[in-house]
């Protein structure tokens, strides 16, 4: 009974955030982007593109950390896993990821010792059970999950492991908002902010972008309703003539973030400059060990050097990346570019937008 009560009051509340979309239709055509992949799954699996008024249209942008992951990171990470006494470690989302010319998953096939770990601190274990091997832990994510990557290397150090490092692809999203509006490329008209980010960073990291740009931003919860309601507050800022950051997400995003969350990311992090796949590379968009913690440095152990990186011709992830194409406008989209077998990053994640789109869309 409760949960047909909670269905009911959520269908109502769709049904009057879509009237007031409708009433609040702006008369020449904008684009706002939701930033996280969650929100990409949310606005396709629910059909919320369906419901906008034709002046309003939602793109996707750079919010699977997986597939912003560059193709030079995955080849230099497959070489790694090559090194003898390596024992790489990863999310499982990693594993089918496409290098240039292998994946992880395929060379553990081959026999080199790659492992899934479902948090950074079960390749802290490992490397407390294997001493006499070299534990390397991808690290790729944004603000959300670099935290946690933070607190397995402040663990590693205090249990005095040397065996155990990461290899850094964290990435932070303001500096990459920031590419977006500044390419000359892409027209935006308000951004729908991660929640989960915000609830690390606090609200403060997108005021620039509003300052600058006069891009109104909005931080969403996940539900179909959080986005929609998302939107209702965008398009009253557009009509007010504001640009303002607000919190829909009020049951977990503060303005003031996360302070420990913040603090252990200062303390383990600094800014440093990233590439991205689809946007290049973006200065101070991603993180780097602070000298402390220099010794956890992957890419400083292990000095390899992987050939020029190659992607598939046909694949326009990194368009997808940027908001200036959709996944149905791929050439391999739906035919040799499947879950079963992606040829881009964009098809792998559960929060790719090809990925998305396959499983939801049409």
């Amino acid at each position: 009974m409760i949960r047909y009560l909670e269905e009911f009051r959520n269908k109502n509340a769709a049904r009057s955030l879509t009237a007031t979309i409708r009433e609040l239709a702006p008369e020449r055509p904008r684009f706002f982007m939701e930033i996280c992949g969650g929100h990409t799954l949310t606005a396709v699996k629910f059909g919320l593109h369906g419901l906008l008024p034709e002046t309003l249209t939602l793109k996707s942008g750079p919010g699977c950390p997986v597939c912003v992951t560059s193709q030079e990171y995955i080849d230099t990470a497959l070489l790694i896993s090559r090194e003898p006494g390596v024992i790489m470690t990863s999310f499982g989302d990693m594993m089918r990821v496409p290098g240039s010319s292998t994946s992880l998953l395929k060379e553990k096939a081959a026999g080199r010792d790659i492992r899934i770990c479902l948090s950074p601190r079960d390749a802290v274990r490992i490397a407390a059970e294997h001493p006499d091997r070299q534990v390397v832990f991808l690290g790729i994510g944004f603000e959300t999950t670099a935290p946690t990557v933070a607190m397995a290397v402040k663990e590693a150090n205090a249990r005095g492991l040397s065996n155990f490092t990461v290899f850094s692809a964290l990435k932070t999203m303001p500096e990459a908002m920031r590419a977006l509006l500044s390419g000359g490329k892409l027209t935006l008209d308000g951004f729908i902010c991660p929640g989960h980010v915000t609830a690390v960073t606090g609200t403060r990291i997108y005021e620039p972008i509003t300052r600058e740009f006069g891009t109104p931003c909005v931080v969403s919860g996940f539900e179909p309703t959080d986005m929609l309601a998302a939107l209702v507050l965008l398009l009253q800022q557009l009509r007010e003539g504001r640009a303002d950051v607000e919190i829909q997400y009020t049951r977990v995003v503060r303005p003031e973030g996360n302070p420990f969350a913040r603090g252990v990311l200062e303390e383990v992090f600094q800014p440093a400059d990233a590439a991205w796949r689809g946007l290049g590379t973006i200065p101070g968009s991603g993180l780097a060990f602070t000298d402390v913690f220099r010794s956890f440095d992957a890419a400083s152990r292990f000095q390899v050097a992987p050939p020029p990186a190659r992607e598939h011709p046909g694949c326009r992830c990194g368009e997808i990346m940027r908001g200036t194409a959709t996944p149905e406008a791929c050439p391999l989209f739906k035919k040799s570019c499947t879950p079963e077998n992606p040829i881009g990053a964009c098809m792998v994640s559960a929060e790719g937008a090809c990925g998305i789109y396959y499983r939801y869309a049409g």
